[in-house]
Parts: C-alpha cells; sequence; structure tokens
C-alpha cells in the first residue's frame, strides 16, 4: 500500500526559483524606489515641475526683454467667436506625451502645445524669451526678431500686455487658438493649438489669432496684469469728464 511521503512542511516544484524571483523583484523594486524611478515618481515630479507657481517677469518700461517669463495668452473675443468648447482667455500650455511621461525623467522635446482657462502662473504655461542666436538677455525684443517664433509688426516696440501676432519662422502660418475644437492631454480636455492664419474679410486676422505677451503685477506678485481692472474707454471717460464725475 503506498503511502504519502511528504509532510505539511516539504515544497514542491520550482519553490526555490519562486523565492528568487520574488527576492529578485524586491531588489529591483527597491533599488528603483531609491533612484527615483518608480513610475509613481515620476508622475509626482512631472507634475510638481508642471503645476508648480511660478512668477512672472515685471515691465516698468512696457517693453518685453530677452530673459523675461511671460505668459502667451489668447484673449477672449466672445463677440467674434461663437459655439466655443473653453471661453475666457486661454494660456498657452506645454501639453507632454503621456507614454513618454512615464518612460522619460525629462520633458520631451519637441512637446505638445494646448491652450487652456489659466491666469495662474504656473511652469506649463510660463516660458522665457530666449535669443536664438546669441546671449541677449536684458536686451529688448522688438517686432520682426526670432525668439523661436517670430514676431512681425511695425508699431511701437512696448508689446508687453498688447495683442501680438505669433508667426512659426519657416512656414509663416500665424499661432491660432481652436477653442471650438478640444484635445484629450495628459491633464484633461484643452483647447486645440494650431499654426495658421485666420482672415476675415478684410484680410485682417482674427481673434483666434490674437496673442498677449503677459507680465507679472507689480501690485502683486502672484498675479499677472490680466488681473488688473481695464481701464475705461476714451469715450466713457470723456463723458465722465464732462459730468464731473472724473476724480482724478
Amino acid at each position: 500500500m503506498a503511502q504519502n511521503l511528504y509532510g505539511p512542511g516539504v515544497r514542491i516544484g520550482n519553490w526555490n526559483e519562486d523565492v528568487y524571483l520574488e527576492e529578485e523583484l524586491m531588489k529591483d523594486f527597491l533599488e528603483k524606489r531609491d533612484k527615483g524611478k518608480l513610475l509613481i515618481q515620476r508622475r509626482r515630479r512631472l507634475k510638481q515641475n508642471l503645476l508648480r507657481p511660478m512668477q512672472l517677469s515685471m515691465t516698468e518700461d512696457g517693453y518685453i526683454h530677452y530673459g523675461d517669463k511671460v505668459m502667451l495668452v489668447n484673449p477672449d473675443d466672445p463677440d467674434t467667436e461663437a459655439d466655443v468648447f473653453l471661453g475666457g482667455d486661454l494660456s498657452l500650455c506645454m501639453t507632454p506625451d503621456e507614454i513618454q511621461s512615464h518612460l522619460r525623467d525629462e520633458l520631451e522635446v519637441p512637446c505638445g502645445l494646448s491652450a487652456v482657462q489659466a491666469k495662474t502662473p504656473i511652469g506649463r504655461n510660463t516660458f522665457i524669451i530666449l535669443s536664438v542666436h546669441r546671449d541677449a538677455t536684458g536686451q529688448v525684443l522688438r517686432y520682426g526678431q526670432d525668439f523661436c517664433l517670430g514676431i512681425t509688426g511695425g508699431f511701437d516696440n512696448k508689446m508687453a500686455n498688447a495683442k501680438i501676432l505669433i508667426n512659426h519662422c519657416h512656414t509663416n502660418r500665424g499661432l491660432a487658438a481652436h477653442r471650438h475644437l478640444f484635445l484629450s492631454t495628459y491633464f484633461g480636455k484643452e483647447a486645440e493649438v494650431v499654426a495658421h492664419t485666420y482672415l476675415d474679410s478684410h484680410r485682417v486676422e482674427k481673434p483666434r489669432n490674437h496673442w498677449m505677451l503677459v507680465t507679472g503685477n507689480p501690485r502683486d506678485a502672484s498675479s499677472t496684469m490680466l488681473d488688473l481692472p481695464k481701464p475705461p474707454a476714451e469715450d466713457t471717460r470723456a463723458m465722465e469728464q464732462a459730468m464731473g464725475l472724473d476724480t482724478q
């Protein structure tokens, strides 16, 4: 009669290999954790870098200088833009690829762009004006000069917080915000940004091609010039003066 020769403490199968495999997996996990290479650690670092609060440069002379930290904003124009997905002022934002952001410790270059309703300067919507040819930190940025994207005009070079056009150097197409189209990005649904010039019947660029280089608010370091109340229009100011309501 056959007898069971195995007791409850006897291991069968590839138990030794399983033990070594578990030990190797734990060792690999601890090594990645110590080096900060775990997926959750990379996600946390990426969000901390892109969502951390930033302080914009403040302009006293009305000019934009190389080295300034600014936000690029597509101002709201509800009178001409109807049936939009996102209203209000939209700031240009860096939009990393979701898969690549899990595999790399640094932001992938080139990086995608989108536009969101964000008036607070953070890492992903704050840009530094850099010269493409030489170190020109502190020098005034003028219309027609390149800083990776070209600014064309022929007006007064005091472009801080004023509506401007931004064209791609190679195609001469204008930067545009598609408020009626959205992208599913790493941070949720955001407006699409493309290089395309939209002209009206008078061959003038439409509001979706209008942008502003927004600087910091000198009254409050945590806000921008968009947070300041808008000055009254000239006709309104003249009427107030005629009625004796002007306090200046």
